[in-house]
């Protein structure tokens, strides 16, 4: 009977031992008030025109997504194990691209308030045969769903929070599809993003900044879906969602007030500091109209 018990206690501690760290929050009692930023900021958050043909709204009738919904939700959020947002570049990049990625691990960084970190770059022969099409001659596109499950959800790191795959070819989620900008999963914090139609054709120090800020856009809208903010249908916002590159060139490259408190209450950062932040990387990179809008909100918190 000793042995017994001793065998049990044994594997009771073998349980208890290797039961991995919980990522969910906990569904909290109490929603907490609104902090005075989130007032202050409010007042430039810019109205959503009424869709037209052609544009996601149009189309797709989205109820949005509340504060009090989302702190309801369950979602996850960093711990001191699970912290860290990763890049993994697929594919061959030029000299330009390489900047691009660099400077979107800068900004990822000062978005989320996370450390960020660009992996090694992998080859596109990863991906076989069968999951890639020649649609025209030259053009060749990977599919996302292979890059997203069979690739990127089997190599992401422990302590990862999220996972952003970025390709250099185009991407297509299915045969009867032309082309996908990414695809991701939430549930297991992988997604994967093309830089190819972000460039309108090629990337040159000509077109770099407006490249730039639709790899910016399109990279903190899906990652902020990884932490459980749904499509915004309160404001013009970065989480806005978008059928078009055009569409994308539209919404702001800022959040809105509301899906700020989002944030802030799944990443407990400095409001201030990360406003600060973002207004000096936009002043650096000279992205004039994302460091005027940072410029504002700076403005009415003052």
């Amino acid at each position: 009977m000793r042995k017994i018990a001793i065998l049990i206690f044994i594997i009771f501690c073998s349980c208890n031992k290797e039961k991995p760290k919980e990522t969910l929050n906990d569904i909290p009692k109490e929603i907490p008030k609104e902090a005075s930023y989130f007032k202050q900021i409010k007042c430039n958050d810019v109205k959503l025109p009424e869709p037209v043909y052609g544009d996601w709204m149009h189309s797709r009738k989205e109820k949005g997504q509340t504060f009090e919904q989302y702190f309801m939700s369950k979602h996850i959020i960093p711990t001191n194990e699970v912290n860290i947002i990763y890049i993994r570049p697929i594919g061959n990049f030029n000299a330009l691209q390489k900047k691009q990625i660099q400077l979107l691990n800068e900004y990822l960084e000062i978005y989320f308030q996370l450390k960020t970190k660009t992996l090694e770059p992998i080859s596109n022969d990863v991906v076989p045969n069968s999951y890639r099409r020649m649609i025209a001659e030259g053009h060749e596109q990977l599919l996302a769903g292979y890059l997203l499950t069979d690739v990127l959800k089997e190599e992401r790191p422990v302590n990862s929070i999220a996972l952003m795959g970025l390709s250099e070819l185009d991407l297509y989620p299915k045969p009867e599809w032309n082309y996908v900008f990414g695809l991701a999963s939430y549930h297991d914090k992988v997604a994967v993003s093309s830089i190819y139609r972000l460039q309108d054709g090629k990337l040159t120090s000509e077109n770099f900044n407006l490249c730039l800020s639709r790899l910016l856009k399109i990279s903190s809208h899906e990652i902020g879906h990884m932490f459980g903010l749904h499509h915004c249908t309160n404001a013009n916002c970065v989480m806005n969602g978008t059928n078009s590159m055009d569409e994308t060139d539209r919404h702001s490259i800022r959040l809105c007030s509301v899906c700020q408190r989002k944030l802030n209450s799944c990443i407990k950062y400095d409001n201030k500091k990360r406003l600060l932040d973002l207004e000096k990387y936009f002043k650096k990179n000279a992205l004039i109209d994302e460091f005027e809008l940072m410029k504002k909100d700076i403005h009415v918190i003052r």
